[in-house]
């Protein structure tokens, strides 16, 4: 096998482990570019291919974390991950952790840990490596991996989301919603929501987005059916699994991006609904829509003619 075949056979294990510690589709893509890079440079080669290159693209990573971490602090507004349709990676044996793993909410948990307890939290309990294989990629001891492992699983566990457990269940969930979304149908939504839903917007400073967030099933209603009609004939919802969860794309009349949502359902009920509307998180997923005009298209729906 050639190296290219190689690491085309590793890339979606690689790009895996990146997004879980970057929670950016574009770094982590640049990530595993860099590690092909690399290994195609490096003069030797190595016992296990899979173990080199996921040491690789950890270091590489964690770098490339610790420098964001100072963006994402000055960051306008709430942060969320970049929205990843589409996981490349399967293991059936750890389907579970790996769903659980990928969810904006899980993403949003991993960001209260350090890049290193976060890279180790992510391929210990994500992707089962073992101890030898972790020390190798941070370029710690046994000792300080399990340490930190032990650290990271705590600070999981004291807030790890929890999930609707039956796929169909909450798919069928989801789908009632975005129906009644797309109808502005008061009644039918607060059926839907926890009595404390929190909906909240990521749009930086490029994107319009919510002042701040808005929590309770009657708020989020009137909401969402103050807008549903204005947005009919504008923006296009199209129900899609966004990170493992339930959730949306809303297009334009050209199909371009315009924001995706994120919903996490538990109970039977929505408990968050999440949405990306920053620009420069959704260039990956196609043409992005130009936001700021569609609002002022609604906007005018609301303006008394005269």
């Amino acid at each position: 096998m050639t190296r290219t075949e190689e690491f085309t056979e590793q890339r979606p294990l690689l790009f895996a482990i990146a997004y879980r510690i970057l929670g950016s589709v574009t770094e982590a893509e640049d990530a595993v570019q860099e590690t092909w890079l690399r290994y195609e440079s490096s003069a030797t080669k190595p016992a296990s291919v899979k173990s080199f290159l996921s040491a690789v693209v950890t270091r590489i990573s964690i770098d490339v974390l610790r420098s964001a971490r100072v963006r994402r602090e000055k960051y306008v507004g709430p942060w969320f991950p970049e929205p990843l349709l589409t996981d490349p990676y399967e293991d059936p044996e750890r389907s579970a952790e790996l769903a659980d793993s990928v969810s904006m909410a899980a993403l949003l948990l991993l960001e209260r840990l350090s890049p290193l307890e976060r890279a180790i939290f992510v391929l210990r309990e994500v992707f089962g490596f073992g101890f030898p294989e972790i020390a190798t990629a941070v370029e710690r001891s046994e000792a300080a991996c399990r340490q930190l492992a032990v650290r990271s699983r705590r600070h999981m566990e004291e807030g790890r989301p929890r999930f609707e457990a039956n796929r169909r269940e909450r798919e069928e969930l989801a789908a009632r919603f975005f129906d009644a979304f797309r109808e502005g149908d008061l009644d039918g939504l607060k059926e839907l929501l926890a009595a404390d839903v929190l909906t909240v917007t990521d749009g930086g400073d490029k994107g319009p987005a919510l002042a701040k967030p808005v929590v309770g099933s009657e708020n989020v209603a009137r909401l969402i059916g103050a807008f549903a009609p204005l947005l009919r004939g504008i923006v296009l919802v199209e129900p899609r699994e966004v990170n493992d969860q339930p959730g949306a794309i809303l297009q334009d009349r050209d199909g371009k991006v315009l924001a995706i949502m994120a919903l996490d359902i538990l109970d039977g009920r929505i408990q968050t609904i999440r949405t990306v509307i920053n620009p420069d998180k959704l260039g990956h997923l196609g043409p992005v829509a130009d936001a700021w005009r569609l609002r002022e298209e609604v906007q005018a729906r609301r303006r008394p003619r005269a």
